[in-house]
């Protein structure tokens, strides 16, 4: 980012010698004057503004403004700063400044060996001002990304998350596709570095879908991208496809592997879902092959880990045996099926992963969101333009080496060395070699010029006096047939282009093979189905406490983390609440179990004037929020789930009472909803209804069936 420059004493102009002078009223009181602040227009006061402000009358509305533009001005100077030459990849060449640094150091220097990590890193932060780390750091992950840079020695673990070794231990040099298809000095632009001394280029010319190839991620000012990386191969046959005009379709590959749904890709706008690949290894045992991109075996066992303490699913044990490939061993517990397992891990682990896709690159100096195939577009046209521009190069150093040795043989053949053997100065050396060759203007391409006779005069005598005209000729015939094969290119650049194409796709096409297996449509994996009945909840009715950490005997009842828990009172106030740790509720609680809108329970209550029997389900609650399912100041004599087949009703003795006992059959009264009042049992005091006969039954007695009217 640029900055104003500080002014130095040296830079002060030299005020005259004078004698001193009281100051009048004017001079000890001068009348500010804005300073320009390098946009001439005088908008922004500078530092030195503000005490002759202060002299003034106090001016809020005018400083304020002025500072606002000031903060305004930097903000967005800083912020602009950030975006293009920090954070974010330029589309040309799909590379950020520090790694488009980095390419150029080792460019230059490039000897065919390995170099030390160190040794670029020192050259070039000549070129990138951010300290030899950041370089460091940029240079491992280029190079672990396989294409553009071949690494010798520890460069860290993308699946253990290992880090590399220190850059003075390790060695890098360029890949031979890096030589050939990023790199040319005749079509590069080339700006000043940031302190002057060098060149660095703007974009490097490259010639292959980097920005999809490499991936790129990257958070700057009030924006961040988000690129996936391609499968090299496809993009190579999609551009092929595009200059075909033919449909395409490139979908992410990640270097972990993994099984991806790219269903809601769209093209680079959308997400895309990555699997970990888990093989069952016997019936409770899963292995882990392979791991979603953004994951390390150690965060994925972590997350195992985390899971299994939450008890979303239950693990026996974990053990990792990654090297050069991941497994992780993965362990159930004796109950537990191994292919539950699995889709527990997808559900409550790292296993499976959603990545959100964002184009975001700098396009004529400005942050733009593309699709991948706008990127591939703007490839292809660039590589056509680039082999369009080196074709014409190509041609016009093929003419131009034509036009020499066409000169050098008539300069040689006809002895027109001869003609300098008597000159004494330079200008009748020069004349002598122009009137040599006017016999033979014909046979020049065009005329000569002063470069092309002093070009002729550093011809070595030994070159002439070994001259071979045969051997001349067949140079000129390679010459020329190479020419004309350069011209019939240029008439047809789009068919050089995808020759060009094609020939990278076979030489480099076996080498990347595609790591992340498509998969057109993941199964869904429903949590609450595979969650593990991990918390066993208990009610101690002594103590009034229910919970999974209660030591209870009532209400025992397995529960997974998802699970509710439906409360039922002797006042009939029932509520649904999140599965507690340990919860108080009192003695007075009736039921306790998990709630199922389909399942149909049994309940007899009293009102003090008669007592009443109905089947009914309860529906949908609101959390934690307290109902009725018998009337206010009723109390529940039975309450059971289901139907009974029988209920067996006990009367309270009565004077002149004759019927002591009776059953009656539940499955005769239709399911209502809890606020139904139901039918009623008996107008008499009942001592208990009980599903199975109680002490105090009397098996002999004559016993007659309520009939509900």
């Amino acid at each position: 980012m640029s900055g104003a420059k500080r002014k130095t004493p040296a830079d002060q102009p030299e005020l005259p010698m004078t004698e001193s002078k009281p100051p009048t009223p004017e001079e000890a009181n001068p009348k500010p004057a804005a300073k320009e602040n390098g946009n001439g227009n005088g908008a922004h006061i500078v530092a030195e503004d503000v005490p002759a402000v202060a002299h003034r009358a106090f001016e809020p509305g005018r400083i304020e403004g002025a500072l606002h533009k000031r903060v305004d001005r930097s903000f967005l100077d800083y912020a602009s700063y950030v975006i293009r030459d920090r954070a974010i990849a330029h589309l040309a060449d799909g590379l950020k400044p520090v790694q488009r640094r980095i390419m150029w150091a080792l460019k230059e220097k490039d000897d065919g060996r390995f170099i030390k990590v160190a040794t670029i890193a020192g050259h070039c932060a000549q070129y990138h001002p951010h300290g030899d780390v950041s370089i460091s750091d940029a240079l491992v992950v280029l190079t672990n990304k396989r294409y553009l840079i071949e690494g010798q020695g520890n460069y860290g673990n993308i699946y253990t998350g290992d880090p590399a070794a220190a850059p003075r231990y390790i060695e890098c040099r360029l890949t031979p596709l890096a030589r050939e298809e990023i790199f040319n000095d005749a079509l590069t632009e080339f700006v000043p570095s940031y302190d002057g001394r060098n060149q660095e280029p703007v974009t490097l010319p490259s010639r292959l879908p980097l920005l999809l190839m490499l991936g790129s991620e990257g958070i700057a000012v009030g924006l961040s991208a988000k690129i996936l990386p391609h499968n090299f191969p496809e993009l190579l046959a999609a551009q092929i496809a595009i200059l075909k005009s033919q449909p395409f379709k490139c979908l992410p590959d990640f270097m972990t592997g993994g099984l991806m749904d790219a269903r809601d890709y769209q093209d680079g706008k959308g997400s895309v879902k990555v699997r970990a690949k888990i093989k069952v290894k016997d019936e409770q045992t899963v292995v882990i092959k392979e791991i979603p991109p953004g994951t390390t075996t150690e965060s994925l066992i972590a997350s195992i880990e985390d899971a299994a303490h939450k008890g979303k699913l239950k693990v026996k044990s974990v053990n990792d045996f990654t090297s050069e490939d991941v497994e992780i061993e993965v362990r159930a517990p004796a109950g537990v099926d191994a292919e539950k397992l699995v889709d527990a891990l997808y559900a409550f682990t790292a296993c499976e992963v959603s990545i959100v896709s964002r184009i975001v690159v700098i396009r004529d100096n400005r942050p733009v969101e593309l699709t991948v195939s706008d990127v591939l577009r703007a490839n292809t046209a660039q590589l056509v333009d680039l082999l369009k521009r080196e074709l014409e190069l190509r041609q016009r150093q093929l003419e131009d080496e034509l036009f020499f040795r066409t000169l050098e043989r008539i300069f040689i053949e006809e002895r027109i060395y001869k003609r300098i053997e008597q000159c004494k100065t330079n200008e009748a050396v020069l004349a002598a070699v122009f009137d040599g060759f006017k016999p033979f203007r014909k046979e020049l391409a065009r005329d000569l010029a002063d470069a092309d006779v002093e070009r002729l005069l550093q011809v070595r005598i030994r070159r002439i006096s070994l001259f071979d005209i045969n051997r001349h000729r067949e140079e000129m015939d390679k010459l020329k047939a190479e020419l004309a094969e350069v011209k019939k290119h240029l008439k047809n650049v789009k068919g050089y282009a995808i020759a060009h194409l094609e020939g990278l796709l076979e030489k480099y096409g076996p080498q990347y093979p595609r790591l992340t297996t498509k998969s057109s449509r993941h199964e869904e994996v429903d949590a609450k189905a595979v969650a593990f009945k991990a918390f066993k909840v208990a009610y101690d009715r002594e103590s009034g406490y229910v919970g999974y950490k209660v030591n209870g005997d009532e209400f025992k009842t397995e529960c997974t983390k998802f699970d509710k828990l439906l409360l039922v009172f002797k006042d009939g106030t029932y509520k649904v609440t999140e599965l507690p740790e340990k919860m108080f509720v009192g003695p007075e609680l009736f039921y306790c179990g998990l709630p199922d809108r389909e399942s149909v329970f049994t309940c007899a209550y009293t009102d003090r004037k008669a007592s009443y029997l109905k089947r009914f389900t309860f529906g949908g609650t609101i959390l934690n929020k307290a109902y009725l399912c018998i009337p206010d100041k009723s109390r529940i004599l039975f309450f059971a789930t289901g139907t009974p087949k029988v209920l067996y009703v006990r009367y309270k003795p009565a004077l002149h009472q004759k019927v002591h006992q009776q059953t009656c059959d539940p499955a005769k009264i239709d399911v209502k909803s809890p606020k139904t009042r139901g039918r009623m049992l008996s107008i008499k005091d009942i001592s208990s209804v009980t599903a199975e006969p109680t002490r105090g039954w009397d098996e002999t007695a004559a016993t007659t069936e309520i009939v509900f009217v």
